[in-house]
């Protein structure tokens, strides 16, 4: 079946970004992580910009601003691994737990820069230089915003062949 992503909720980046926000949350709300304010504000408005930049470009209907909101949600990505490892240096989690958390959000970044990649080949501009309105979270009209199933696989798997080594520690 050739189901197209017509809601940022099925992008893979999108996905795992939300599943590192819940893991970093249940970090935070430790006690001696939740009293480190700085830190534990920060690293939640780092791993909220994730999903936040990739729901906010993908709505914005254009390839550009798509591209330009998943770097800076890439950008978080880093800016969360960065965080981690000072949070493991103060104790608040074990060296595993950091190295998981760390390296899903590697994942999420590769995966993005698959996306970057993809958006950057494609003919597709987007629904705003067209005369289409979407409406409802699955339009039926072919010139809405899509990235067909086929194109997804090939953006994701792109994104690991390019660096299939792990995160450095």
């Amino acid at each position: 079946m050739n189901k197209a992503v017509t809601r940022f909720e099925d992008l893979k980046s999108w996905q795992q970004g939300r599943e590192l926000a819940r893991m970093v949350y249940d970090l935070t709300h430790r006690s001696s992580f939740s009293k480190d304010f700085a830190l534990r504000d920060q690293i939640r408005r780092a791993v909220i910009s994730i999903t936040s930049n990739i729901a906010e470009g993908f709505e914005r209907d254009g390839r550009q601003e798509f591209s330009q909101f998943l770097s800076i949600a890439k950008g978080s990505c880093g800016e969360v691994r960065s965080q981690l490892y000072l949070a493991e240096d103060q104790g608040y989690l074990e060296d595993q737990e950091a190295l998981q958390l760390r390296a899903l959000a590697f994942s999420i970044s590769r995966l993005i820069a698959g996306l970057m990649n993809y958006l950057r080949r494609t003919e597709y501009r987007g629904t705003k230089y067209s005369s289409v309105v979407r409406e409802g979270p699955d339009p039926a009209n072919e010139d809405v915003w899509t990235i067909h199933s086929e194109e997804l696989a090939d953006y994701e798997s792109e994104a690991f062949a390019v660096q299939d080594a792990t995160p450095e520690t």
